[in-house]
């Protein structure tokens, strides 16, 4: 049964991503950045609500009144593709640091880079972490933003010892 409800919710989760992509599209880019963050915020909302009754998951996120106004970073532990997008509907503007190959796929990436995210070459770290920290501090002087950052670089399965990279 595990098996079956994984699988569902995996073609429903892909098939709202794809339809939501396309619907907003419009509205997402003539919109001003603060207003398209609408449509990212709504999709993670639908997505986690999705999870909960297809793949039959309570989540909860607690904390939250933890979490300072203004900039600050957040540095979770990176398990599964769900924490990635939990974090878009409870904070204002985030800014992720992101392997940039999911800047290449088609209406994703775009979307990605519309929200201003900082993608990582991950194949040069040295140059990469050069990059990232000038383009975090350009965004930054922008607009006070949360900045999210999975310092292992990948994800990790609960449980397992922290693999950094850097």
């Amino acid at each position: 049964m595990l098996l079956i409800r994984s699988l569902a919710f995996n073609f429903v989760f892909y098939v709202n991503l794809i339809v939501q992509m396309i619907l907003w599209t419009p509205y997402y880019f003539l919109s001003p950045r603060h207003r398209a963050w609408f449509v990212p915020k709504f999709w993670s909302r639908t997505s986690m609500w999705l999870y909960d009754k297809i793949a039959g998951t309570k989540s909860e996120i607690t904390g939250q009144e933890n979490l300072p106004e203004g900039s600050f970073i957040l540095a979770p532990k990176h398990q599964s593709f769900w924490d990635a997008i939990a974090f878009f509907p409870l904070l204002q503007d985030p800014i992720y640091i992101l392997k940039r190959e999911l800047t290449w796929i088609p209406f994703f990436g775009w979307y990605i880079l519309k929200m201003r995210m900082i993608p990582v070459d991950r194949g040069s770290r040295s140059k990469a972490l050069k990059a990232v920290v000038a383009a975090t501090k350009q965004e930054l002087a922008r607009n006070p933003r949360q900045l999210i950052i999975y310092p292992e670089g990948t994800r990790r399965a609960p449980g397992d010892e922290p693999a950094y990279k850097y």
